[in-house]
């Protein structure tokens, strides 16, 4: 099984939903992150930055659009990463931006995968 986070908001790229990530950047860009908040971000960034490799290269290197259409989806081992994605949902929820638990088993077709997570080209069956 593969677990995802998303809110309500699309993502200009592919389409589909906005990521955590892009959702607190982008709160973070508006000044709505402040303190406290502020501080719980920076801290969650970093730890991402040292937890979690960012792909940098795709199976599908035929599509040259694999990067933006390609959607992150964490395996069911990464638990530290998936609770520290809880977290990140908490600091959305606190500014009223409510985030979705997506899971699957069949998340696309992977031009991505690491220890802890996959990258996929998402099937039309797919949840995102």
């Amino acid at each position: 099984m593969f677990t995802r986070f998303v809110v309500h908001k699309n993502d200009d790229d592919s389409g589909r939903r906005q990521g955590l990530f892009q959702a607190l950047a982008d709160l973070e860009s508006e000044g709505r992150l402040q303190g406290h908040h502020q501080d719980i971000y920076m801290e969650l960034r970093d730890w991402f930055r040292h937890h979690l490799k960012q792909p940098s290269s795709f199976a599908r290197a035929a599509r040259p659009h694999a990067k933006k259409v390609a959607l992150s989806w964490f395996k069911d081992s990464a638990v530290e990463h998936i609770r520290q994605m809880r977290r990140m949902s908490a600091l959305l929820a606190e500014h009223d931006v409510p985030v979705d638990v997506l899971k699957t088993k069949r998340p696309g077709y992977i031009v991505y995968e690491d220890e802890h997570q996959v990258a996929a080209e998402p099937f039309s069956d797919t949840p995102t």
